[in-house]
């Protein structure tokens, strides 16, 4: 199942290296503000766009396979039919360099199956919860 309870949002949210799937270069858009947010409560913040080359001063990388830096949770900001894709390519990271730990899916992005799959390879998962509101919400 994926979590659900502060406790287990909590231990999520201890994890420093965050992987932005779908991170926007638009003030204004979630996908942009909430990275935003994270970079400035102090998460290195890595943008995922295939569609930039630098978002909130960082390099952008056009998908997880070419982030070089080490990833502890992928944060998805992609619609709920791309996220099996977006699993499938973090379990195989997970398989090949073994750093991704946790996978968040953001408000309104929820896929059972592809959760599913991703507990299965040892991922843990939420979704449909905003890492930001959580954030501000569970951390002091």
């Amino acid at each position: 199942m994926p979590i659900s309870d502060d406790e287990g949002l909590r231990r999520l949210l201890e994890h420093d290296t965050v992987a932005v799937v779908g991170c926007s270069s638009t003030p204004g858009k979630d996908a942009h503000d909430i990275p935003a947010y994270l970079q400035d409560h102090g998460y290195d913040v890595i943008p995922v766009n295939p569609y930039a080359d630098e978002i909130l001063g960082r390099e952008a990388y056009d998908s997880l396979a070419d982030v070089e830096e080490e990833i502890d949770l992928v944060d998805v900001f992609r619609p709920s039919e791309e996220v099996a894709g977006i699993v499938d390519d973090v379990i195989a990271r997970k398989e090949e360099r073994g750093d991704v730990k946790a996978v968040w899916l953001q408000l309104d992005i929820s896929d059972d199956e592809a959760a599913a799959r991703a507990e299965e390879a040892g991922l843990e998962i939420t979704q449909d919860h905003c890492m930001m509101v959580e954030h501000g919400r569970l951390v002091p």
